[in-house]
């Protein structure tokens, strides 16, 4: 007499919030080592070839000049709304005079560098998701491999670097924009004295600030194409899937400029304290 077959008990997924949280937690951790591997072939590329000017130079248009009308927008109003908040906070102390170093400051060292960046997330960042996840789905990737060329080699490498050296050049164009129209605001509108706005301007911000604004710009960009060219390759099917990296890619972005903004701050702390401590003055 033959022995019993065993039962056999289908698997059902369990939907308990610690089931919930363990999938999340997975899914977190596969998702940042895929593109931290997906930066780390990005890189490795970066060492062994460098793109020709043929194919760069396009790039470096479409990523730096065509943003600068909305850049330059954004900086001129992000200036001139933040005058008129600090002045309506400063005249109740009566320190109006000091607008200069409050809207300089507050522009060079975290405004600027974080709206620009989240700026050109929305509109350079989604456009190359978009860009690359068109070709991911008319498999015109698939097509680069047939031919022997590395994908990430000849679309991602010619992007990192156009975000990488014309995010921070912006960047720096919207800081210069937004003293202006604090300028303008604080001198032409509330009537304050454009010696002490520039006189204090110059005594609250330093050189070393200015330093600090373009790396963290660097670092904003370099994370904008990292993200965007990564969610364009893991891009859904259809219509839809395109959207869908794009949308991924502005909110991703936009979380790791802001988790990258606290981490450099600190760190930009740290390295005015340690300064500080061997003697060596910020200017």
């Amino acid at each position: 007499m033959s022995a019993a077959s065993p039962h056999i008990v289908p698997a059902v997924e369990r939907s308990t919030p610690i089931h919930w949280i363990g999938r999340t937690a997975i899914d977190f951790v596969v998702a940042v080592g895929d593109l931290v591997t997906f930066a780390c072939v990005l890189f490795g590329w970066l060492v062994v070839r460098i793109p020709r000017g043929r194919v760069l130079w396009p790039i470096l248009y479409q990523v730096g000049v065509q943003s600068v009308p909305v850049v330059c927008v954004t900086g001129l109003f992000i200036g001139m709304v933040l005058a008129v908040q600090t002045y309506d906070t400063l005249s109740q102390l009566h320190f109006q005079s000091h607008i200069g170093s409050v809207v300089n400051g507050s522009l060079v060292k975290e405004l600027g560098p974080v709206l620009a960046a989240v700026m050109l997330a929305g509109r350079v960042g989604s456009a190359i998701a978009a860009e690359i996840g068109t070709m991911k789905v008319t498999e015109q990737i698939d097509a680069l491999r047939a031919l022997g060329a590395d994908p990430v080699a000849y679309l991602v490498v010619p992007r990192f670097l156009a975000c990488f050296l014309m995010i921070p050049a912006l960047t720096m164009l919207a800081e210069g924009v937004g003293i202006f129209g604090g300028w303008f605001v604080s001198t032409q509108v509330f009537g304050i004295s454009s010696h002490l706005f520039w006189t204090f301007s110059d005594r609250f911000v330093s050189g070393f600030d200015v330093i600090a604004s373009v790396l963290k710009s660097m670092s904003f960009g370099a994370a904008i194409a990292v993200v965007a060219c990564h969610r364009g390759f893991h891009c859904g099917s259809g219509a839809e899937g395109v959207g869908r990296a794009a949308t991924e890619s502005f909110v991703v972005s936009f979380i790791v400029i802001l988790a990258l903004d606290l981490v450099l701050a600190l760190l930009t702390m740290q390295v005015m304290k340690l300064l500080s401590v061997m003697g060596i003055a910020v200017i």
